[in-house]
């Protein structure tokens, strides 16, 4: 769902995509798979880079013109109209999605490790997946208060033996890396993060403006860096005698495989705990469980398959 597969045209990968977002959002679906078969549409997404073409992303930029979520009519007239404006916004802009409700999935696994915590997110975006000690939770009756009461509630239904905490761990530093870092302060930032919500999830656009004012309280640092070049330099801040927490969700899936296994390893000589919540299959083989199709799985060190879980954290299943 994340990312575009060089192995398929761009109409298969739009009807894929169609077909996982069917359910969540029937309205994106529809438009996927109007894109599939609109040889306009698909005639300017051939003049892009291949990671330029995803759904998200094109559908994002369309909403960022059109200051609505596009149709198909209105998706059209802007290829027509106004396609070098279309294209730049798709060049200059990536996938950024900043979805707090993560936290409610990450926060069991958190919970687990010797406190103190130290926090390196990869992909960090504006940095609203840095704050999981701030927010409060509710896993179908069972509350977890976090440190900031203004911060909102993310609700979370949990399947399993899901070991839920009683409180938030201790988290003593914390720092993100992004290629391009999104500033929470900054009004045309905000806004691509609400572009690249779907239609139909009202409840996100609402808990995504909280997170937003949560972050500019607390100013969450978010380095501008590459993923393995810059890992090391600034995990090297981290203070000594805590558990360093290097994690990320949906971003491996924008990388080639090569840049994975690097990753993979330069983590490890860190000497890490490593949190990976991606789709099935992007950090190896050991992703077998029997998740869903539009679900993430959330792995420990790159072999410890610890639960499926929500894109967007409304819901776990934990394993072992």
């Amino acid at each position: 769902m994340a990312g575009h597969e060089q192995d398929l045209s761009t109409a298969e990968n739009y009807r894929r995509f169609a077909a996982a977002v069917a359910e969540r959002s029937p309205e994106y679906g529809a438009l996927a798979e109007a894109v599939a078969d609109d040889e306009e549409i698909l005639g300017l997404l051939a003049t892009l880079p291949g990671d330029k073409r995803q759904p998200n992303l094109l559908f994002a930029a369309a909403r960022y013109l059109l200051g609505a979520p596009p149709e198909p009519a209105t998706l059209r007239g802007l290829v027509r109209e106004r396609a070098g404006e279309l294209t730049a916004v798709v060049l200059a802009r990536r996938t950024q999605t900043n979805e707090a409700g993560r936290c409610a999935t990450l926060l069991p696994a958190l919970a687990r490790l010797r406190e103190p915590l130290t926090l390196l997110e990869v992909g960090a975006s504006a940095g609203l997946n840095l704050l999981p000690d701030h927010y409060s939770y509710d896993y179908t009756g069972h509350h977890v208060i976090g440190t900031d009461p203004e911060a909102p509630v993310l609700r979370c239904r949990p399947h399993g033996p899901v070991p839920l905490p009683d409180r938030v761990p201790t988290v003593v530093w914390r720092a993100g890396i992004d290629t391009a870092p999104l500033d929470v302060g900054a009004e045309d930032h905000a806004n691509w993060l609400e572009c690249l919500l779907w239609p139909g999830e009202e409840s996100r656009r609402e808990r995504l403006r909280a997170a937003l004012r949560t972050a500019a309280r607390h100013r969450p640092v978010v380095h501008r860096g590459d993923l393995l070049e810059d890992l090391g330099r600034i995990a090297a801040d981290a203070p000594a005698g805590a558990t360093l927490v290097v994690y990320h969700s949906a971003v491996l899936a924008y990388v080639p495989e090569s840049v994975r296994r690097d990753f993979a390893a330069a983590v490890r000589e860190l000497g890490a705990v490593w949190l990976s919540n991606e789709a099935p299959g992007v950090i190896g083989p050991v992703e077998t469980v029997d998740a869903p199709n539009d679900s993430f799985v959330l792995v420990r060190d790159g072999s410890e398959v610890l639960a499926s879980t929500d894109p967007h954290g409304a819901w776990m299943r934990w394993y072992d």
